[in-house]
């Protein structure tokens, strides 16, 4: 439904600058500026050597609002081009392309400015060391703030008259940023006792919950699926306790609220980034694909606990939308909507959320017919606008429009449940909800004639990873073929598109060029610790999703890779980036499960799964080295890392392996398999046993030679440490040992 790459039209232009050659639609945004940038590479830092000129660099993403602003009141004002380009080598950054590089600089401005975001704006010596850095900056000076000319002029300044000690200064802060950044374990340090940890993380949870619209801390109120997941895995090994129960409440309350909010997008469904307010209404209307993925898997988790139709029905409605807007023909997925664009009455300005909200008036013309039965003649627009909250002279308060573009509009949100709006236009509820989906089909047509969004369409390896998680845990739980038909073909683009079997790498990004073709771009950017960590992860949900071993071959062999290019030998757990990149001034380990998790948090669930699948006891050894050189942080701040602490809980209770004995596509097999996964078993892996004594699992697990399939029937093990419960042929049967294992607590 979104546009496509910007840059690719045939409109005379009057600069054209060497990121026209560039296939990221951020920088493809900037390859008409008046400024002559340079993206991130050799090229630029020659330059900037041979000409003993300071770098400027500008990191940014396609989608992000004031990253347009200030192209649009900066970067395209020819004075301000003009200046940049004869004083600094100008280099732009597309921080999704390119996470090591923001990571470092971010880490720069964060500490020295106190704050961070982007458009991030840092300067940098020829030999990449920042010394002074901000994030946006208007074009000329306001309110008492210095705009980006006015601090242009002082850097150049500084540059030429007090140059020794702008580096020493430099130099001083990364020297503390490399001591302050430093995560390693002490040598012989075991990872800190899980359920104190965890213990911790939920009540810093409950400390910041919002008890009455659900999330966490006031506005700006983010989805935050990390802390979700924590909080419903927190309830399944304390589900006998008061605090397990109130752990779930606020998980299910939290997503229920999000659910009715205006945070979902109603109409053409999936998840806006955040809202702007404290109950969930107002959204700043970007989509993020990493967003989807999580919160489709918080949702289907959300059902598997409560058993409740609504959560599922969110799940699959979020997949309905990746799979119709953010989906390529190869098989990949893009990254992101913007949530600017040019309104439906037109004109030069986009605004933010044009493309979602609606008038009254729209609505009453779209909607006109009388509802029969309703009290008081009322028409099928009455029965939406009562239930969706539109008023007539708009439902967004203006503390939550700054700039006045949501003026007379409606944010869709979910005012009454179905019950109540029958009751009020005397109608039945079956009546109500189709009314409502008929105007929702209705606006959906709609929709699809106003002017798109920008769609980024690059994709990435680490949010396809996520994407494939969602995809095969969704349609593994309800059964669903299409779904988990679109995970395998997810599966096959990462490996046709996003792995250079020939170096043995991940390669972190491709494009959609003019034609629909997949590009590269030459030479391709290898993989980050996330690509791995999150395509891994994906890989392991597959196999448990269609029990393929293609799959769970395939990541082991990542796994191995990874240990390779990214295991801190010293001092344990990961890089996120490749240590020997002599541009990369910083190694960091990301130590915070934020709006995506930790690749450090994936990882040490991964290397523990692998572990049970392989046999590979240095995985396990791995894993616990991880979490012990995280230890300082999850002990003292856990809420920083609810999905490591997720991990930690997982090596505390040891995952039980349920052992399915059976050919896959029997009905009595998928009867087992069914039962599995229908039931929220954090601390599992799952097998499938064919029969085949030369299988991938039979190889690596002799012990699976001693299972096979009871009086002919499909036979399910549960097992700990491979000690496993009498073998059950009957589903009802394995329920109950599963629900019984569950509520299991170790020895302490």
């Amino acid at each position: 439904m979104a546009s496509g790459t910007e840059g690719s039209s045939s409109t005379a232009h009057r600069h054209t600058n060497r990121l026209a050659k560039e296939k990221s639609p951020y920088l493809l945004q900037h390859a008409h500026n008046p400024v002559d940038w340079y993206p991130w590479g050799q090229d630029a830092f020659d330059k900037a050597k041979n000409e003993d000129k300071p770098i400027f660099l500008s990191v940014g993403y396609s989608t992000c609002h004031w990253c347009h602003v200030m192209e649009r009141e900066s970067f395209e004002d020819e004075d301000i081009g003009i200046f940049l380009s004869e004083n600094f080598v100008c280099v732009k950054v597309d921080r999704e392309e390119r996470p090591d590089v923001d990571k470092v600089y971010m880490t720069f401005v964060q500490a020295t400015s106190g704050g961070g975001g982007w458009p991030m704006s840092v300067w940098l010596t020829p030999d990449l060391k920042p010394f002074i850095g901000g994030t946006y900056f208007p074009p000329r000076d306001q309110r008492g703030r210095p705009g980006l000319k006015t601090v242009l002029t002082r850097i150049l300044d500084q540059w030429k008259n007090n140059r020794p000690a702008l580096e020493t200064n430099g130099d001083r802060i990364l020297e503390a940023l490399k001591k302050g950044t430093s995560i390693a374990a002490n040598p012989g340090e075991s990872p800190p006792f899980a359920p104190d940890v965890a213990k911790g993380c939920f009540k810093q949870l409950a400390h910041s919950y919002e008890e009455e619209y659900g999330g966490f801390r006031d506005a700006p109120k983010f989805p935050t699926p990390v802390n979700l997941m924590f909080l419903m895995t927190y309830w399944s090994v304390n589900s006998a306790t008061t605090e397990g129960v109130e752990a779930l409440q606020m998980a299910l309350h939290t997503l229920r609220m999000m659910a009715l909010g205006g945070i979902h997008d109603h109409i053409a469904k999936g998840f806006h980034r955040y809202s702007t307010d404290s109950f969930w209404h107002v959204p700043h209307f970007e989509k993020m694909l990493y967003d989807q993925s999580q919160l489709a898997v918080a949702y289907i988790t959300a059902f598997q606990v409560s058993g409740e139709r609504f959560y599922a029905d969110v799940a699959k409605d979020i997949l309905l939308y990746v799979s119709r807007d953010l989906s390529d023909k190869s098989g990949g997925f893009y990254s992101a909507e913007d949530a600017d664009s040019v309104p439906p009455s037109g004109g030069p300005e986009k605004r933010e959320g044009a493309f979602c909200v609606w008038t009254a008036s729209e609505l009453r013309r779209l909607l006109p017919d009388v509802v029969e039965g309703a009290t008081g003649s009322a028409t099928q627009a009455d029965v939406f606008m009562h239930h969706y909250g539109v008023k007539e002279q708009g439902n967004v308060a203006q503390e939550q429009d700054p700039h006045g573009e949501l003026q007379g509009q409606n944010v869709l949100i979910v005012r009454y449940s179905v019950e109540l709006t029958a009751a009020r236009f005397g109608l039945d509820v079956e009546k109500v909800n189709e009314l409502l989906a008929s105007a929702r089909a209705k606006m959906a047509e709609v929709r699809k004639s106003r002017p798109c969004p920008h769609l980024d369409t690059k994709m990435l390896a680490s949010w396809n990873g996520l994407m494939l998680s969602a995809y095969a845990r969704v349609g593994a739980v309800l059964g669903d073929k299409a779904l988990l038909e679109r995970a395998v073909q997810a599966g096959n683009f990462l490996k046709e598109h996003l792995w250079d079997a020939e170096q043995q790498t991940i390669l972190r990004s491709c494009y959609r060029g003019d034609q629909m073709e997949v590009q590269q771009i030459s030479p391709p950017i290898s993989g980050f610790l996330d690509d791995y960590a999150f395509v891994i992860s994906g890989l392991l949900d597959l196999y448990e999703a269609t029990l393929q071993t293609e799959w769970l071959q395939w990541a082991e062999e990542l796994q191995l890779r990874q240990d390779v290019m990214f295991w801190d030998d010293q001092g344990g757990g990961y890089f996120c980036s490749n240590p020997n990149d002599s541009t990369v001034l910083l190694q960091l380990k990301e130590d915070q499960d934020g709006a995506e998790p930790s690749a450090n948090s994936v990882s040490a669930s991964n290397l523990l799964r692998l572990s049970h699948y392989t046999g590979r006891q240095e995985w396990l050894h791995k894993s616990q080295q991880l979490l012990a050189a995280f230890a300082d942080r999850l002990t003292k701040v856990p809420i920083a890392l609810p999905e490591m602490t997720r991990a930690l809980l997982a090596q505390h209770y040891t995952l039980r392996q349920i052992v399915i004995c059976g050919e896959r596509d029997a009905p009595e097999t998928t009867s087992l398999l069914s039962v599995v996964h229908s039931i929220f078993l954090p601390h599992k892996v799952l097998m499938l046993i064919d029969g085949d004594a030369e299988c991938f699992l039979c190889q690596r697990l002799p012990v699976l030679a001693s299972m096979s399939q009871k009086g002919g029937a499909a036979t399910a093990y549960v097992c700990q440490d491979f000690t496993c419960s009498l073998p059950v042929t009957d589903p009802q049967e394995l329920r109950r040992l599963l629900l019984d294992v569950n509520m299991e607590k170790p020895t302490e």
